[in-house]
């Protein structure tokens, strides 16, 4: 049976030697990461009910995140001369609570660097800009985001959009992305109660690698599963500078469970409703806990707040604040530019238009304000 025609998840040794054929390199680093993609692999055989799609997909996902590590490995042997990631600025908070607007605001300044989404499927040194429509995986990408528009109006993707930092996680299988899109209470035990340090570090090398054509531009990331695990992110990134998002829990949950329900439509035959649902709540309460606790050991003036009202309301002014707090000027050109991103925003298949309801999930009001009580919001 060819990976085209297979409809199940496969095991730890086929995922492996399908890397393998796919790219012709068979070092996957040092094994750590075989123990979250046996979770894995158990909870999505015992508890997610994936369907026949859904388990051709998540294979793809796994195996991506394998061919990538492979990838990874095979660039820091050709390129081992590493960038410095100096004082980079991590946007973080729940998700749907204004990050990726921020963050591409942000990363639109000529100064700062995002991470560019297909180079999170093929890391290595960010090539010149007019060579990417050349490359055979981008290409791919492109195509496939164009014929696929479930998510326009939602969240737009495109290969050449700053994008999440998770895919970089996922090479290490310690990633809440897997729980967003499945029903696997079990690896969601075991991530909890995970160490993600050795996940970020090789986060950093990944940076280390993709910057390495633009050593002197400051990286901007964003990824909402930060919350889970700030000591780890600090301890690997001392000099971060962390914005949170905050906004009001109930649209939150209904927006993200919106979301999910579209990226994992058909996948599975329980993942769904009252299941998706409350797997969302618990997710996404739980790690708002967990980083509001860790942020309270920390030095305060390592962190901005950004409120979702104010960032809609006025972007360029929370911008402006954001510089103040960083003691940056903002530039004519980076205002130009973050000017430009925010019209294009709102325009076509990038501008906003989702429609969400809590009772679709299970939900009621009440019961997310008692899942994310005391946490400031």
């Amino acid at each position: 049976m060819t990976d085209t025609d297979r409809t199940d998840v496969g095991t730890m040794d086929d995922l492996h030697a399908s890397a393998t054929r796919m790219t012709g390199l068979d070092d996957f680093g040092e094994p750590s990461y075989r123990e979250g993609l046996g979770r894995l692999l158990s909870a999505y055989r015992e508890e997610a009910g994936l369907t026949p799609a859904g388990s051709k997909q998540t294979r793809r996902l796994l195996r991506g995140a394998l061919v990538s590590r492979l990838l990874s490995e095979a660039a820091w042997r050709r390129y081992p001369a590493a960038a410095p990631v100096t004082r980079p600025i991590f946007v973080t908070g729940l998700p749907r609570t204004g990050t990726t607007a921020l963050h591409r605001l942000l990363a639109a300044d000529p100064d700062h660097q995002g991470l560019e989404l297909w180079l999170t499927e093929v890391p290595q040194p960010r090539p010149p800009r007019k060579t990417w429509d050349a490359h055979p995986v981008y290409a791919m990408l492109r195509d496939a985001y164009r014929a696929h528009s479930a998510f326009d109006g939602v969240h737009h993707l495109g290969p050449d959009e700053v994008e999440e930092c998770w895919r970089l996680l996922c090479q290490s299988m310690t990633s809440v992305s897997f729980e967003c899109t499945a029903h696997i209470p079990s690896y969601s035990s075991w991530l909890a109660a995970t160490d993600w340090t050795g996940a970020y570090r090789r986060h950093r090398r990944n940076l280390e690698l993709i910057g390495g054509n633009d050593p002197g531009r400051r990286w901007v990331l964003k990824n909402p599963s930060h919350l889970f695990a700030l000591d780890a992110l600090l301890a690997v990134y001392p000099d971060a500078t962390i914005i949170q998002t905050h906004r009001d829990p109930r649209s939150v949950i209904a927006s993200v469970c919106s979301l999910n329900a579209v990226a994992s439509d058909g996948w599975s035959t329980v993942f769904s409703g009252r299941v998706l649902g409350t797997d969302q709540l618990t997710l996404w309460s739980r790690g708002l806990h967990r980083f509001a606790a860790s942020r309270k050991c920390h030095d305060p003036s390592r962190f901005i707040d950004v409120r979702y009202e104010d960032f809609v309301r006025a972007p360029l002014d929370t911008v402006d604040a954001i510089y103040a707090r960083l003691g940056l000027e903002l530039s004519g050109a980076a205002r130009a530019a973050m000017r430009a991103s925010h019209a294009e925003s709102l325009r076509g298949t990038r501008r906003p238009a989702h429609v969400y309801d809590l009772k679709t999930y299970g939900l009621t009001p009440d019961e997310v304000d008692r899942a994310f009580e005391p946490s400031t919001q």
